[in-house]
Order: C-alpha cells, then structure tokens, then sequence
C-alpha cells in the first residue's frame, strides 16, 4: 500500500486544481467550481476536465487528469458516482494526493452506495491518496484565496473556521455570513467523512496561522478519543466551539439501571466537550455570537461585569441576561464612582448599571469606559447603544474602540437598532470590537470568554498513579470476582468500601447473619435479575431481633416471585442498618463514542426524579473528581447543610476515582453504579452498600 499523506493543506493551498466533471452548463456544479476559482482569483492553475469542451470561462479544457500539466495537488470530483472510481485512480496515476469529492451516491444513499463509499476509500487508501467527502460542498480558504465549493458567492477574510458535516449548511452560512459581515479563514464540508475526519480538519486548522477560533456543526464524532485529545491541544491556544446535532436523541437501548438512564448520547457529548475544552452551543446564532467575541477579546478572568448605556431598559435587559448566562454584576469601587460623578448629568446612574442617561455624547462614554475598565472590580465591560439623532454613532464607536484597546480586558457591545453595514459597525470592527443586535447576545459572549477563561485555569493534573504490583493484583482480584458476577466483590477488588454483608439462603442463615453482624439490620433481596429490588418489595430496613428477620425473609422472597417468577433468586443479603450519613450515586456506563463515562449525583430510589448528577470522562483525577462532585446539590450538602455534620466528601472522591479506573480497565463491563453509596460523616468514609451492574 502507498503511503498516505497526513497533511491536510493541499485542500488548502495547492499550486494547482483540476475540476473533473467541469462544465459549460451555468445551472450545473461543475461550473459553479470553475466560476468561484476564477471570481476568487485564485493564484495556481485552474484546469477544467471535459472531453466535450474546449474552454470553460476562458480556460482550456483538458479530455483527463492526467493530460494537466504542472503544478497540479488537488482535484475535485463532480462526475457521477459510478466514474469516481476510475477518476481518483487516474489522480494517482497523475500525482495528486489530495481529491474533493463532491459527487453524491455513496454512503447516504442505502447499502449499494455504502458499498461503493467502501471501496472508494479502499482504493484511495491503495494510491495514497486523501479524500474529502464523499457527497460534500468542498473547501475555501480567503488567505490563498482557494474557493471550491459550486455554491455562488465567497464569504469575507475573517480569522474563524467553519468544518461542517452539512453541506446544505455551508451553503446557507454563507449566504448569512455575507449579509451579516461575518469573515472566515476557511470553510470546510466534510460530507461523508469517509476518509477524512472532523478531527484531522481541527487539528489542521490549530496549525493554521489565519484561524483564531474554530467552530464546527458535528452530527457525530468518528472516534470518541482521538477527537477529545486533538481537540483539547487545539484548545490550549485556539477557542473550539460545536455544535453538536441530534442532542434529543436518546436511542433505542435498552436501560438496566439508573446511570444508564441518566447518561445518555447527549450527556457523554457534553462531558467530553467539558474535559477537553470544546465551548458547546446550543443554537447557530450562539456558535457564531461566542465566535465574534472570542475572535478578538482576551478571556474574562472573572465573573464580574459592568454594564455601560445611556437607556435604562437596554441596561436592565442586559443585567438579566448576565445573571441568567451566571454572570455578575461588579460592585463598583467609590474612585470609579467619583470619576463618573464628576463627568455624567445629575441625574445618571452612578451604580453598576451605569446609565449615562440620552443626551449624553461620545467624550461622556469615552471618560465612563475608561474608568469602568481601570476599576480592579471590573472583569469586562458591557456596553448597550441605541440609535440617536443628536450625535453621530460613528463617533460614539469610535471612541469605544480607542478606550476599549487600552485596557486587556474584554468588552463586547450591543448596538440596537443599527442595520448591517453601518458605518458604526464598520469602525468597530477596525477596532476588532464585538457587537451584537441586542443585550441578550452580549451577555452569552461574555460568559463564552468567561467559561474559556475557566477551562484554561484549571490545573493539569493525571489520574493518581498506581504501581505495577498493585494495579495488577486488582485486575487479577477484578477479573476473579466478574467471572462469578459477583459485583461486591468486584468493586471490593477496586479498594472501594463496602458494609459488613453476608448473603443467606434461607431464614435462619439470615439470623445468623444478623446476629453476627449486629442490630439493626437490613434485608435486601439477593438476585442478580432484578436490578431494582425496591420495586419488587425486595429491601427491608431497619430489623432489630431474629424474629423480624425471619418474616422479613420470607415476605421478601414471596413478593420477589410473585412479581418476577422468571427471576433466579439466591435468597437475601444481610447488611447493618445504617443511620447518620447521606446516601449518593456513583456509577459509570460505557459510551459508543468516548468509552467509560462517570456519574456522581444524589442517590436512593428516586435518583431519576431528582436528576441531580454530574457526568465526567473516566479515568478521573482527584481535580476532575471535586469539580464533578462540587457540581452537585448533593456536593453542596456534604459540606453541611443547615447545621448537618459534613460528610466525607475525600472518600466520596476517592470511590469515583477509583471506580473510573476499573472502568478503563474492564471494557467488557456495560454499565456498574453504587446505589447508594451511603457517605458516613467527615474522616469516616463512604460505604456501597448496593451494588449492580450488566456486561458489555
């Protein structure tokens, strides 16, 4: 096999292109490809291949690939999909490494045209040659400048990138971007994906000088892990933002406990998104809001923020959408309130929102910006305007931008009532000023330069390292206890606490139990069938003398098969009753895309109802393990709510870490959660008195 190129740049910045399938028909794609290189200008050769034509818009016609002359390092495909085949052959016959197909009939279009996607990619994986699609829009880059898409039109210079597995998208984006000043350093469709991946493209685009942040509409990911570590390289120096499709798709799978349940597709997405730095956003509009702030403001370092107008109501919309983005407003320092005082009318608000009032002009917001942004309590400001015909708004943005570059602090600002292409705009766009139609937008940009500054602050740190000798007598101990699906013991091998607990077979083995054990005592039906033994009458709490057992025994072995008589049932587990602590949920579910995932929440029987968890990707450190549990109403109560005695939160720590271990280290292991793990109070640790799981 020839060896493949891992560069992705000729789909850039090649020094030629041949359009194979170029056409004379102005309604055709073919044409369209031919028509954008030449409307861009772009600088190498372009070389229509047409065996029935001799020029295209004034450029000769080649009858093949492989009659085109030097230098030529990207094709582009637009023949119908039974003539691909022989034309990437052709292209490696020629030289070129690098193909965009745009032709459909492939892997979206039923199992005939999956087969030939498959043999597509067997061929070009047998020349070395990378393809980018199937069935996709192609690529642009405004600094080559590079436009092979057929679609009209080519989008502004900018410093944000566009990967997206929705060509339709890229086309409508565009045409959004053009109206709305929107500037892109390259756009790229991705199609099929067959060979190459949303994660090569973000790891091309983080070495791409004219790209400052990365945005990309996912439906999917190809490899859950790969991606998550591309992605949170690129994020150490570049803002990646997804949009991630179908997050209401739960799937059809079958839900064996309640970390299956509450860990679904979308909630592993967010998690991984969350561990490597990938800002998620919810809609288009928000992808694109966050983008314009990131492209050119430095991150807010803190959650405080000023807001400055000259119209009360701009200014309330603003402080409430902050609020609702977890934003707050900053509390004002009395030599920032004096150096308003001296300039503002009477009868302006002086407190955060700061109000100038309506008649107020340019030189006023120039000296209240200023200070705002000298004032240590402010981490950025927000500034809201409104169209008036007492003073020219170009003015006004231009004194926003001078002040706004003197300080490294973020501003953002809402420009109402200005139409696209205002003069206004355009100066704050020299000033590389982000603005927006209304408060609201404002607001979620400046919590996207918060929650990036967020990520880039935590502190590195790997999961705790175990010796060779001691990991390897836990998988040994592990692999034992999986083998007799003793899940107990599977945990136990882990390090993990459990309870004093014995398993009887019959009513007197439960007494003897009890008795060993001590009273009170817990009965809990012993089947590993029924996960969710509550349900069936199976748990009885709280017994205290041998006869309680007994009939505690017997009540729960009749309603378990009275419920469930297909269930195999090996009689009851004993346990002690216990009382003082607060009962949680950790478990871990193994996701499709990015393997084990963890889940730490508030636990018991009605887990699903309260849906208070937090969801993380395994293997944990002790950091990632804190930020999960402090995420939680469950994290904030074992700190001691209302008076309570604080619970062991470093042994609740240590169960989800070292349970996420043995996640990694199980991959035959589906689904295993702790339910509940009952948390003693501070510096007495944290006990799984129920344990249940299901293999992969």
């Amino acid at each position: 096999m020839t060896h493949v190129s891992t560069t992705l740049e000729p789909f850039f910045k090649p020094r030629g292109v041949a359009v194979i399938g170029a056409s004379r028909n102005s309604h055709k794609p073919g044409y369209g490809i031919v028509r954008n290189l030449a409307a861009i200008r772009y600088p190498g050769g372009i070389y229509p291949v047409n065996p029935a034509a001799s020029h295209i818009l004034d450029y000769p016609c080649y009858p093949s690939v492989l009659q085109v002359p030097d230098p030529v390092d990207l094709a582009v495909i637009i023949v119908p999909a039974q003539q691909v085949l022989k034309a990437v052959e052709q292209c490696a016959q020629r030289g070129i490494r690098h193909v965009v197909v745009s032709s459909g009939g492939f892997g979206e279009q039923g199992e005939e045209g999956k087969a030939r996607e498959q043999e597509l990619v067997c061929v070009a994986r047998q020349h070395g040659v990378r393809i980018m699609g199937p069935n996709c829009v192609g690529t642009i880059d405004t600094s080559t400048p590079l436009n092979v898409t057929f679609t009209a039109g080519t989008p502004l210079p900018g410093n944000v990138a566009f990967v997206s597995q929705s060509g339709a998208l890229c086309v409508a984006l565009m045409e959004w971007a053009r109206r709305n000043g929107m500037g892109f350093s390259r756009i790229v469709s991705l199609g099929n994906q067959a060979d190459v991946t949303e994660t090569e493209v973000i790891a091309s685009l983080g070495d791409d000088p004219n790209t400052r942040v990365i945005t990309a509409y996912i439906e999917g990911i190809s490899d859950g892990r790969a991606f998550m570590e591309v992605a949170e390289r690129v994020a150490r120096h570049k803002p990646v933002i997804v949009l991630k499709a179908g997050r209401a798709a739960g799937g059809a799978r079958a839900v064996r406990s309640h970390t299956g349940a509450l860990a679904g597709s979308a909630e592993a997405y967010a998690a991984a998104f969350e561990r490597c730095g990938v800002l998620q956003a919810a809609s288009l509009e928000e992808m694109f809001v966050w983008a314009r702030a990131l492209v050119s403001q430095p991150p807010l370092r803190g959650r405080r923020v000023a807001v400055l107008t000259h119209a009360g109501g701009a200014g309330i919309m603003a402080v409430d959408a902050m609020e609702a983005n977890g934003l707050r407003l900053a509390h004002l320092s009395s030599e920032t309130r004096a150096a308003l005082r001296g300039v503002v009318p009477p009868a302006a608000s002086l407190a955060n929102p700061v109000d100038v009032l309506a008649d107020s002009g340019p030189a006023v917001y120039a000296i209240a910006l200023n200070a705002l942004l000298a004032d240590p309590n402010v981490d950025g400001v927000v500034v809201c305007v409104l169209t008036q015909e007492w003073f020219l708004p170009t003015s006004l943005a231009e004194v926003i931008g001078e002040a706004a570059s003197f300080h490294q602090k973020p501003v953002v600002s809402a420009f109402m009532g200005f139409e696209a292409g205002h003069q206004a705009l355009s100066v704050l766009d020299r000033w590389r000023v982000p603005y927006f139609p209304f408060p609201e937008q404002a607001a979620s940009a400046m919590a996207a330069l918060a929650r990036r500054h967020a990520w880039l602050a935590k502190p590195v740190e790997a999961p705790p390292e175990v010796d060779d000798h001691e990991r390897e007598r836990r998988r040994r101990a592990g692999r034992l206890a999986l083998e007799q699906g003793d899940w107990l013991a599977l945990v136990a091998a882990y390090g993990i606490q459990l309870p004093p607990t014995r398993l009887a077979a019959s009513p007197e083995e439960a007494v003897q139990a009890a008795a060993e054990i001590g009273y009170p005592v817990v009965l809990k039906l012993a089947s590993a069938q029924i996960s969710h033994k509550s349900e069936v009458g199976g748990v009885v709490l709280n017994l205290s003398d041998a006869e309680q057992v007994r009939a505690a025994y017997q009540r729960i072995l009749t309603a378990a098969r009275s419920a469930r008589p297909e269930a195999a049932i090996q009689g009851a587990w004993v346990q002690p009753m216990l009382q003082g602590g607060q009962e949680m949920i950790v478990g871990v579910r193994r996701d499709a895309q990015f393997g084990p995932l963890v889940l730490v929440g508030s636990g018991g029987v009605e887990v699903e109802l309260s849906r208070d968890v937090a969801i993380g990707v395994a293997p944990l450190s002790y950091a990632q393990a804190e930020e999960l549990l402090a995420s939680t109403r469950a994290g904030v109560r074992l700190k001691g709510w209302r008076g309570a005695a604080p619970g062991d939160r470093r042994a609740v720590m240590e169960t989800m870490v070292r349970l996420a271990q043995l996640a990694c280290d199980f991959p035959e292991i589906a689904e295993l959660e702790i339910n509940p793990l009952y948390v003693l109070p501070e510096g007495q640790g944290a006990l799984a008195v129920d344990v249940r799981g299901a293999p992969a």
